[in-house]
């Protein structure tokens, strides 16, 4: 392949400033909270930098102190951000975390954010030097009409170029009704080079219950990636089909683990492996997202990700390899 100026990667979508409690603890009996940063796309970007490639996050945030706040987290991760605009007349979205004990509840106030007035103009300068791969997600068509339209530019554009739009499904019942969200969706999908799916959100959305019947209702997509909590994740391309069992891991917080193993498989595809590969390698990065409260953590010592990709399939199917404890639960 033609070597493409600009980063590997360019991620785009909304980050928001996130307020979470210190401890595992309901929001309404908190006494300490923390202020921390928390999107979906810019998690990838982040994991992503962390494993060493070339990535930039594409997005709009408010000229105030959290918008500050959050270019310096993602910059500090080592995501470029020199296509981020600063918006003076429009604010940070900012989103808080409610641990229960029957799940994590998150209550978003990004209405009118500098985010959801982003335009295809942002695409500007991903256009004019195209990166191997762009990543971005289902909540970005949800934030607003320019949103959306942007999208379609984005994919019209694109489409049968040599980057590889990577697109995750990441359906937000905050933002939208499944009635309004599956026709939009499947219809970015279909135009994708590889497609994130949680089983759960797919059967809220299409009613598809098995990776296989998501698969038939996708089947010119070149890669699909059903993950299956803690069961696994299954991915299909020209060559068949894949599965790779989760590994156990010890849940603090289940979410941002659907980005870690977007950002894991991504990983493996720019380093060139195998399908197995890519798939371990997604869920090693899940792991570390699911034992923290943070939607980002450090991806783990290049030695023990060496270590995941090497073990023959019965040691890795009996469990951890030094990070993960107990609890069974995969990638949402």
């Amino acid at each position: 392949m033609e070597l493409m100026a600009g980063p590997e990667v360019v991620c785009i979508g909304e980050t928001m400033a996130m307020v979470v409690p210190v401890r595992p603890e309901p929001l309404e009996l908190a006494g300490e909270v923390a202020i921390r940063t928390g999107g979906a796309e810019s998690n990838v970007a982040m994991y992503l930098a962390g494993l060493g490639h070339d990535v930039s996050w594409v997005s709009r945030l408010g000229s105030d102190p959290l918008g500050r706040r959050v270019l310096h987290d993602i910059a500090s991760a080592g995501v470029g951000t020199s296509l981020v605009e600063i918006d003076a007349g429009a604010p940070t979205g900012v989103y808080f975390k409610d641990p229960q004990p029957e799940g994590t509840k998150v209550y978003y106030y990004r209405r009118s954010s500098a985010a959801s007035l982003m335009t295809a103009r942002a695409l500007a300068p991903v256009l004019a030097t195209p990166p191997r791969v762009v990543h971005v997600s289902g909540i970005t068509p949800a934030l607003s009409p320019s949103c959306s339209e942007m999208m379609d530019e984005l994919f019209a554009t694109l489409r049968g170029s040599q980057t590889l739009i990577s697109f995750d499904i990441n359906f937000r019942p905050a933002l939208w009704g499944p009635l309004e969200a599956a026709p939009r969706l499947r219809k970015l999908a279909q135009l994708a080079g590889v497609v994130f799916a949680g089983l759960d959100e797919a059967n809220v959305l299409w009613g598809t219950g098995t990776a296989r019947e998501l698969r038939e209702l996708f089947p010119s997509v070149p890669v699909l990636v059903v993950k299956d909590a803690s069961n696994g994740a299954t991915a299909f391309d020209a060559e068949g089909e894949v599965f790779v069992p989760s590994l156990p891991v010890e849940v603090n917080e289940p979410v941002g683990a659907g980005d870690a193993f977007a950002a894991g498989w991504l990983s493996g595809l720019l380093r060139g492996l195998a399908q197995v590969g890519r798939l371990r390698l997604g869920h090693v990065l899940a792991g570390v997202a699911l034992s923290s409260t943070a939607d980002h953590q450090a991806p783990p010592p290049e030695e023990l990700i060496t270590r995941s990709l090497s073990v023959d399939d019965t040691v890795w199917a009996t469990g951890p390899m030094g990070w993960a404890l107990t609890t069974t639960r995969g990638p949402t």
